[in-house]
């Protein structure tokens, strides 16, 4: 029995999974993980029942496929493998929206179909003629059904006027039986628009007047087709059917004198005469509202092209923002909050366009690897003074005062700032930052503000690739470039801001800065000096000559200095 239960419960869940589970292509890939034996049929019904658990918990759909792999029953670049083999896809992560490109490729005709896209001024226009519409024809149903009871009131009115006048005129000719009398009262009673026949009956039912005289000294005519008979104080009024086929409303009453029955009097109104005039109402008011439709579209239309164009200007505008245009500017000749858009976001472009041109300003000056870490967080505490690992390499020309001696100042600084340019694009090529320039002189520092391991090998690297572009150059009017000397050092220094309030300069502060600064006065044109410590560092990569050890400037003991001849192939 127990065994028979635990069957029976299997069957039911099979059952529920099989008809709770989504589509095929809602599952897509779970179907293919499945079908190539990636994952079992319990793995992808658990990860559904997971996915439609956040679905419920956070009101937002997560992928099946990140799912999965959150599971840990696939990896990401299986699961990527697998969706693009069978689909011929090129996702690259599961963050792609696959369904919609799989839907692309092998979806129906109206899943392939590209989403409508409706300008908003399109949805603002037919949002207004649908109110503007939707109202008339309300407004339309709602007047005509008010118009057509008011005219068939008026025209029940107008009838028992007529009634009222022949009952009280009509009852001494009646007791006189004064049938002259009695039909010059119904005589011009059909004159009246509406009215079709009037009469007098005395009690007998004879007719004693009529608007047809040929039925007069006649019994009353039974009507036909009689309908909707309603009773009102002391008359009756019904529609009936003429012989000739028109549709008439009877209305009568008794004619009574002195509390006696004399006889009665009877007026029939014409229905198509009541439709009629309902008709033509009918057709006013469907022009007026025709004439408003109109009017309403053109007015939305109007509207939603007035509303539309600006926000396609801002959308254009930032565009050219996005694009780096700050100088792309908005005309908007509006007095509404459009146009006090148009004008924030202006000056928004304008103080971009002053950012921008201080942020490449600055970072001529502080160098692209300061501005960077400035602009990623300006209140960092980086820019505090900091103990960091770097190595300094100080370029400078040999006899620059007396090779400036005689010539134009325009002409050496041209001259110099040629010169300038290789120097900073060999410093920045491997990774190194200008931290000043001093005259002639050229400060370049490798490790900070960024950190990275193999600064020593950089500097070196660097201050060979320049000496060899300056010899190569040196054929050249610019004869500085065959007399520039190089020194390099590498030990702890402090980076940081120094300076006032008034003016900061970022840069580093060591020994190694003054080794550096002395070795290179110690290289001569087109040399490169560097100290044991950057030798230890880099001596399987370089060809260098060992020099006499010297005593340089501020230290007591002597140091061991290397010319560096080369780097090695292999390296």
């Amino acid at each position: 029995m127990i065994l028979n239960t635990q069957r029976f419960r299997s069957l039911i869940s099979k059952f529920r999974n099989k008809f709770n589970r989504p589509p095929e292509r809602d599952m897509i890939i779970g179907a293919v993980l499945r079908n190539k034996h990636i994952i079992t049929e319990d793995q992808l019904n658990r990860a559904l029942d997971i996915q439609k658990s956040k679905l419920i918990e956070n009101g937002q759909a997560v992928p099946l496929g990140i799912v999965i792999a959150e599971l840990g029953y696939a990896s990401e670049s299986e699961i990527v493998h697998a969706v693009n083999e069978h689909y011929k896809l090129s996702v690259s992560s599961l963050s792609d929206n696959i369904r919609e490109l799989v839907n692309t490729l092998r979806g129906t005709f109206v899943e392939r179909l590209p989403s409508p896209r409706m300008p908003i001024w399109f949805q603002l226009a037919v949002t207004t003629i649908l109110v503007i519409v939707l109202t008339a024809v309300s407004l339309n149903f709602f007047i005509l059904n008010r118009q057509k009871e008011q005219l068939y009131d008026k025209t029940v009115k107008v009838g028992l006027v007529n009634l009222n006048y022949f009952d009280n005129n009509a009852r001494v000719p009646l007791l006189e039986d004064n049938l002259l009398q009695l039909n010059s009262l119904v005589k011009n009673a059909t004159e009246v628009e509406g009215i079709v026949y009037a009469y007098i009956t005395d009690n007998n039912g004879q007719v004693k007047a009529h608007t047809d005289l040929n039925k007069i000294g006649t019994g009353l005519e039974k009507f036909k087709k009689v309908t909707n008979v309603t009773k009102q104080d002391n008359y009756t009024y019904f529609n009936h059917v003429m012989p000739d086929g028109r549709r008439v409303i009877n209305l009568n009453r008794p004619i009574v004198f002195k509390k006696k029955t004399l006889g009665s009097v009877g007026v029939g109104v014409s229905i198509e005469f009541i439709e009629a005039l309902i008709e033509k109402e009918r057709t006013a008011v469907i022009f007026i509202t025709l004439g408003v439709i109109i009017v309403g579209i053109a007015v939305a239309v109007f509207q939603g092209l007035r509303y539309s164009k600006p926000i396609k200007t801002l959308m254009v505008a930032t565009q050219e923002i996005s694009d780096g245009n700050y100088r792309h500017t908005i005309q908007l000749n509006r007095n509404d909050e459009l146009g006090n858009l148009a004008a924030a976001f202006n000056k928004m472009n304008d103080q971009l366009w002053k950012n921008s041109l201080m942020q490449e300003s600055f970072g001529k000056y502080v160098g692209p690897q300061v501005l960077e870490m400035i602009m990623d967080d300006p209140q960092s505490t980086w820019l505090k003074g900091r103990r960091n690992e770097a190595t300094i390499l100080f370029i400078d020309i040999r006899d620059f005062t007396s090779f400036s001696d005689g010539k134009e100042p325009e002409h050496v600084v041209v001259m110099l700032n040629e010169y300038f340019e290789i120097a900073s694009a060999s410093i920045t090529e491997f990774g190194g930052y200008i931290d000043k320039f001093m005259g002639d002189a050229v400060m370049g520092v490798f490790g900070v503000p960024v950190y990275r391991k193999n600064h020593v090998e950089r500097a070196v690297k660097a201050a060979m690739s320049l000496q060899k572009t300056l010899h190569k150059l040196n054929k050249g009017a610019n004869r500085l470039f065959a007399s520039v000397g190089i020194g390099i050092d590498t030990g702890i220094v402090v980076s940081g801001n120094i300076g006032s309030q008034a003016k900061m300069e970022y840069t580093v502060i060591g020994s190694s800065v003054n080794v550096a600064s002395r070795l290179n006065g110690l290289a001569g044109p087109g040399e490169t000096i560097i100290s044991k410590n950057v030798y230890d560092q880099v001596k399987d990569i370089v060809n260098v000559e060992t020099l006499t050890e010297r005593r340089i400037k501020g230290r007591f003991d002597t140091i061991d200095i290397y010319k560096l001849l080369d780097i090695k192939e292999a390296s």
